[in-house]
């Protein structure tokens, strides 16, 4: 493939198409078609080239058309020279963007900066020889909206680690002793035997949490195919707070990105189109508040021993189901446990506020479909999130745990893809 790219590139020289926009185009294809051999050498041709690869494409493109202004300056190329010290400019340009490409490559965020300052002179230059490189602005523009959607990705997941970091130091291994069968003297007989039937005899109290998932989601009850996502969460017990960070994508072109946070007895909620435009938000709300602790309630399954948490109150339904009601800094919510005869968790039912702007509460369930032991604790690894609608049953999640850590004595942060 290579050799044939080669043999066009010499007949066309052969035949004295001179043009410099022929011998632009030419060259263009041959590094596009190089770079997609490439490609699919490597990954294989069933998988689709990334953004991030047509990305590099582009600026690999981009970068050695300004070379060849610096060859201008040199007098090597035969087209219309130009001064010395503008070549010195594209071809600083050319070094700029190949620095970019690198930094790309290894998942670098320097390549913002790298490239922001490439396409600022790159711009400029290309306004001084406006009539034979105004094509060039297009390419600018684009490398643009990418450096200034990656910047604000960037961003974001820097605030969200900064809240992690804070959720984390804030409740560092405040409580480890060992779980006695003890302790539970007084819970509802079933949640004896689900914390019994857990593994938690012998094991140490959780005081935080860190868990990856991966995920399937509808975002409207009538979405027929399922958007694929991957989240990372952390917990602490005491104080009880979560922070939980999302990306799933809508098509190939577009993400969103989010966050939720339970916090001094606050909710808040945060989602983005790539990471930069403003889709939904709430905090400082009731019902949002009420709605992120039932979200956390819901979650101690994936870390039993917090149902011994001072902030938790337990009552007696039946033989297979409690109620827990839990408060915290002036926030109060609960919900029903179901387990099954041997003590197994089932399911979660709340009556739960959709958004801040429901006006009443709408019953909300969270069904385990997959239980296996983890660090020593046997909890729920798949399970299904739905609404009760009036229109009828709306199952908007499906998650997968892929990691959880418990007691972890530093941040772990996940590198997760879809």
């Amino acid at each position: 493939m290579l050799q044939q790219h080669k043999a066009i590139a010499i007949t066309c020289l052969h035949t004295n198409i001179r043009t410099e926009y022929s011998i632009r185009l030419l060259f263009a294809k041959l590094v596009a078609n190089t770079c997609n051999d490439i490609i699919h050498k490597t990954f294989g041709h069933k998988h689709k080239i990334t953004m991030r690869i047509a990305l590099i494409i582009l600026i690999v493109i981009h970068g050695i058309l300004h070379l060849f202004e610096f060859f201008k300056a040199l007098g090597i190329s035969e087209f219309n020279a130009i001064s010395k010290a503008h070549g010195i400019f594209w071809f600083f340009t050319f070094i700029l963007f190949t620095i970019s490409v690198i930094l790309i490559l290894i998942h670098s965020n320097y390549w913002l900066l790298s490239g922001f300052l490439a396409v600022i002179i790159s711009e400029v230059l290309i306004l001084n020889y406006w009539s034979d490189a105004k094509f060039g602005t297009i390419a600018n523009i684009i490398i643009l909206i990418a450096i200034i959607i990656g910047y604000s990705s960037f961003n974001f997941k820097q605030k969200v680690k900064t809240e992690k970091i804070s959720l984390f130091e804030g409740a560092q291994a405040k409580n480890q002793d060992i779980i006695t069968d003890g302790e539970w003297i007084g819970l509802p007989p079933i949640v004896q035997k689900w914390l019994t039937k857990s593994g938690l005899i012998g094991k140490q109290r959780v005081s935080n949490v860190y868990l990856v998932q991966k995920l399937q989601l509808k975002l409207k009850p009538e979405q027929a195919n399922w958007n694929k996502g991957m989240t990372e969460q952390y917990f602490t017990v005491d104080p009880p707070a979560f922070n939980w960070n999302i990306k799933t994508e809508m098509n190939p072109l577009l993400n969103i990105v989010g966050r939720d946070k339970f916090v001094d007895g606050k909710g808040e909620m945060i989602i983005k189109l790539l990471s930069l435009i403003p889709v939904a938000g709430a905090n400082n709300n009731e019902k949002v508040n009420q709605a992120t602790l039932q979200r956390y309630l819901a979650e101690i399954v994936w870390f039993p021993s917090a149902a011994l948490s001072k902030y938790i109150k337990w009552e007696t339904i039946d033989d297979y189901s409690a109620r827990a009601t839990m408060e915290f800094k002036g926030t109060k919510g609960a919900g029903v446990f179901h387990f099954d005869q041997n003590g197994n968790f089932e399911k979660f039912v709340a009556m739960r506020y959709q958004d801040s702007n429901a006006i009443k509460p709408t019953e909300w369930t969270v069904i385990s479909t997959r239980t296996e032991e983890r660090n020593g604790i046997k909890i729920p690894i798949e399970c299904e999130a739905s609404w009760k609608l009036e229109k009828g049953k709306w199952t908007w999640l499906k998650l997968k745990i892929t990691d959880i850590q418990h007691n972890v004595e530093e941040m772990p942060v996940a590198n997760y893809h879809l």
